[in-house]
């Protein structure tokens, strides 16, 4: 009986033994399972974190010239001992300026024929290429070429222009073209990750028009050709520039209807940015839209000598590039302005270009005067624009 008891005993022991293993079995595999689901979820939230795209940012800069304009004053003071030209000495106040900026912009409004097809002044210019050399020299890679003086010495001259641009290594230029399939192509630039088209038009030809069936040669502004241009490029590129040559010469500190409804219409299309040449003065900024239009740069290096044609208006700002969730967005920031002062003396020679802020009253008295003529020429709507003054 005894035995029995014991027997019983041991039994009942057993069973709690096997009990206790079974629900220390299942706890520990619950709390695998427990522990193998939260580390699958860690993996999974790690994955989706990883997988969430990043914010990149991108950003150039570029500053914006007017028109080089080269009267015979100007290329024979830039003549040389040995019958060339030189014409960086003119640029060298401005050229550590330029050199700053990833893009700089300027407009060549006398054709660069070359001195073999002879120099020529008003009303029909012809240039030497040393000017570009200059401008090459000094860090201007952005060039537009379409302008009421491009047919001046017919296609002979743009051939020659055409030739010497193609052959300048990292510069970008627009305007005139040797033939349609070129004038046609989709050309695209590309700065620190952002990439980039310019088109150029001129509304005006001064009476001189292309040949027939030539008209490739020069970029005469159409609203349709314009379109038609924007559309090829529009979603290729990150910005689209348009160099407008457009408006009333010598009408300072104002815009006219044709420039009012042409910048519209670009806007509509989606240009980001719009730079305007032709009326020789300043004239003003603003935005339509997310559009940035500056309506004249005035001139930048010239023979003329009215103060209002030999001070020009220089454009820097920042190009920013944001990329999220496969979205790219483009803001212009950090938007200046600076006056640029063409000197010479009473004999027409030793041509300088200064920044105000380098000028005296030796060089140009009373221009401290005048600064105020020139910040009130940027018009109502500039209050974005930093202007940079005229204290060094």
């Amino acid at each position: 009986m005894a035995k029995q008891k014991k027997k019983r005993k041991l039994k009942k022991s057993f069973k709690i033994i096997i009990i206790f293993l079974l629900l220390a079995l299942a706890i520990g595999i619950g709390t695998y399972s427990y522990m193998s689901l939260k580390k699958d979820d860690a993996k999974e939230e790690k994955k989706v974190e990883e997988e969430k795209p990043e914010e990149e940012e991108y950003s150039a800069s570029m500053i914006m010239v007017g028109d080089c304009l080269i009267h015979s004053s100007v290329y024979y003071d830039a003549r040389t001992t040995d019958g060339g030209y030189d014409f960086t000495g003119m640029l060298e106040n401005v050229k550590p300026l330029i050199q700053e900026y990833d893009l700089a912009y300027y407009n060549q409004e006398t054709i660069l024929g070359g001195s073999e097809l002879g120099l020529s002044t008003y009303p029909q210019f012809n240039s030497p290429y040393e000017v570009g050399d200059a401008f090459i020299d000094a860090g201007f890679n952005l060039v537009s070429l379409a302008n009421n003086h491009s047919m001046d010495r017919g296609t002979e001259a743009l051939d020659n222009s055409i030739a010497y641009w193609k052959g300048q290594k990292d510069v970008y230029w627009a305007g005139t073209y040797s033939s349609f399939e070129e004038r046609d192509t989709a050309k695209i630039g590309e700065v620190n990750g952002i990439t980039y088209a310019m088109l150029s038009y001129t509304t005006w030809n001064n009476g001189l028009s292309t040949p027939a069936g030539e008209e490739y040669y020069v970029n005469m502004y159409s609203d349709e050709l314009a379109k038609a241009d924007i559309e090829r490029v529009r979603d290729k590129v990150d910005v689209v520039m348009v160099a407008m040559h457009w408006g009333t010469e010598y009408n300072e500190g104002a815009i006219d209807e044709d420039q009012t409804r042409i910048a519209k219409y670009l806007s509509d299309l989606g240009v980001d940015l719009i730079i305007g040449t032709h009326p020789h003065v300043i004239e003003p900024i603003e935005y339509i839209g997310d559009t940035l239009v500056i309506y004249s740069l005035g001139n930048f290096l010239s023979g003329q000598i009215n103060v209002e044609n030999i001070t020009g208006l220089m454009v820097g700002l920042n190009i920013n590039k944001t990329v999220k969730d496969g979205q790219t967005t483009i803001d212009f920031s950090d938007v200046t302005a600076e006056f640029v002062y063409t000197d010479f003396n009473s004999s027409y020679q030793n041509f300088k270009l200064y920044r105000y802020n380098q000028l005296n009253n030796d060089i140009f008295y009373g221009y401290k005067d005048y600064f105020d003529r020139w910040v009130q020429d940027l018009g109502e709507n500039a209050d974005f624009v930093k202007v940079i003054g005229y204290e060094s």
